[in-house]
Protein backbone atom coordinates (compact mmCIF):
# COMPACT_ATOMS: atom_id res chain seq x y z
CA UNK A 1 0.00 0.00 0.00
CA UNK A 2 1.35 3.38 -0.96
CA UNK A 3 1.19 5.86 1.81
CA UNK A 4 -0.80 8.10 -0.92
CA UNK A 5 -4.00 5.27 -0.78
CA UNK A 6 -3.04 4.52 3.09
CA UNK A 7 -3.32 8.26 3.99
CA UNK A 8 -6.72 8.37 1.60
CA UNK A 9 -8.28 5.58 3.97
CA UNK A 10 -6.76 7.46 7.03
CA UNK A 11 -8.64 10.52 5.65
CA UNK A 12 -12.27 8.34 5.32
CA UNK A 13 -11.79 7.08 9.15
CA UNK A 14 -11.22 10.63 10.49
CA UNK A 15 -14.37 12.14 8.45
CA UNK A 16 -16.63 9.59 10.38
CA UNK A 17 -15.10 10.53 13.56
CA UNK A 18 -18.99 12.42 15.14
CA UNK A 19 -18.89 16.24 15.97
CA UNK A 20 -18.01 16.09 19.76
CA UNK A 21 -15.99 13.26 19.58
CA UNK A 22 -12.48 12.32 19.48
CA UNK A 23 -10.30 9.58 18.34
CA UNK A 24 -6.90 8.37 18.53
CA UNK A 25 -4.15 8.11 15.96
CA UNK A 26 -4.13 4.33 17.28
CA UNK A 27 -7.90 3.26 16.75
CA UNK A 28 -7.46 5.01 13.63
CA UNK A 29 -4.25 2.89 12.81
CA UNK A 30 -6.03 -0.28 14.34
CA UNK A 31 -9.24 -0.25 12.04
CA UNK A 32 -7.44 0.01 9.16
CA UNK A 33 -5.14 -3.46 10.14
CA UNK A 34 -2.42 -2.17 10.50
CA UNK A 35 -2.26 -1.39 14.67
CA UNK A 36 1.27 -0.50 15.03
CA UNK A 37 1.15 2.32 12.05
CA UNK A 38 -0.14 5.33 14.29
CA UNK A 39 2.99 7.62 13.74
CA UNK A 40 1.77 7.15 10.10
CA UNK A 41 -1.66 8.10 10.87
CA UNK A 42 -0.06 11.31 12.66
CA UNK A 43 1.73 12.08 10.11
CA UNK A 44 -1.12 11.75 7.57
CA UNK A 45 -3.30 14.12 10.03
CA UNK A 46 -0.29 16.15 9.50
CA UNK A 47 -0.67 16.39 6.27
CA UNK A 48 -4.56 16.76 5.85
CA UNK A 49 -4.65 20.62 6.02
CA UNK A 50 -5.37 20.73 1.70
CA UNK A 51 -6.89 17.98 1.39
CA UNK A 52 -10.54 18.31 -0.07
CA UNK A 53 -12.85 17.31 1.25
CA UNK A 54 -11.98 18.51 4.45
CA UNK A 55 -10.34 16.57 7.56
CA UNK A 56 -11.33 16.77 10.81
CA UNK A 57 -7.63 16.34 12.28
CA UNK A 58 -8.84 18.20 15.29
CA UNK A 59 -10.50 15.26 16.64
CA UNK A 60 -7.12 13.09 16.25
CA UNK A 61 -5.45 12.93 19.46
CA UNK A 62 -3.25 10.26 21.46
CA UNK A 63 -3.89 7.53 23.64
CA UNK A 64 -4.09 9.86 26.62
CA UNK A 65 -6.55 12.29 25.04
CA UNK A 66 -3.41 15.16 24.80
CA UNK A 67 -3.62 17.26 21.63
CA UNK A 68 0.28 16.51 20.47
CA UNK A 69 -0.72 17.23 16.49
CA UNK A 70 -1.77 20.91 18.05
CA UNK A 71 1.60 22.36 15.59
CA UNK A 72 0.38 21.19 12.45
CA UNK A 73 -2.42 23.96 12.79
CA UNK A 74 -2.05 27.26 11.94
CA UNK A 75 -1.79 28.47 15.40
CA UNK A 76 -1.04 26.06 18.44
CA UNK A 77 -4.56 27.02 19.77
CA UNK A 78 -6.18 26.29 16.93
CA UNK A 79 -6.77 22.43 17.53
CA UNK A 80 -7.99 23.34 20.77
CA UNK A 81 -10.59 26.23 19.79
CA UNK A 82 -12.04 23.88 17.01
CA UNK A 83 -12.91 21.03 20.06
CA UNK A 84 -14.09 23.55 21.94
CA UNK A 85 -16.22 25.00 18.83
CA UNK A 86 -17.77 21.36 19.28
CA UNK A 87 -18.27 21.53 22.89
CA UNK A 88 -15.23 19.28 23.61
CA UNK A 89 -14.00 20.51 26.54
CA UNK A 90 -10.03 21.06 26.55
CA UNK A 91 -7.87 21.91 29.36
CA UNK A 92 -4.05 22.27 29.03
CA UNK A 93 -3.95 20.62 25.67
CA UNK A 94 -6.13 17.27 26.98
CA UNK A 95 -9.34 16.51 26.35
CA UNK A 96 -11.50 16.66 29.73
CA UNK A 97 -13.70 13.07 29.90
CA UNK A 98 -11.60 11.62 27.31
CA UNK A 99 -12.74 8.27 27.89
CA UNK A 100 -16.29 9.07 27.47
CA UNK A 101 -15.87 11.32 24.25
CA UNK A 102 -13.45 8.27 23.18
CA UNK A 103 -15.40 6.93 19.58
CA UNK A 104 -14.04 4.11 18.15
CA UNK A 105 -13.85 3.29 14.19
CA UNK A 106 -14.67 -0.76 14.85
CA UNK A 107 -17.55 -0.20 17.54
Amino acid sequence: MTDENFFEKVYAIARQIPVGRVTTYGAIAEALGTKGSARMVGYAMNGSGSVIPPVPAHRVVNRSGLLTGKRAFHSESLMAELLRNEGVEVLNDQVVDFKHLFWHPLK
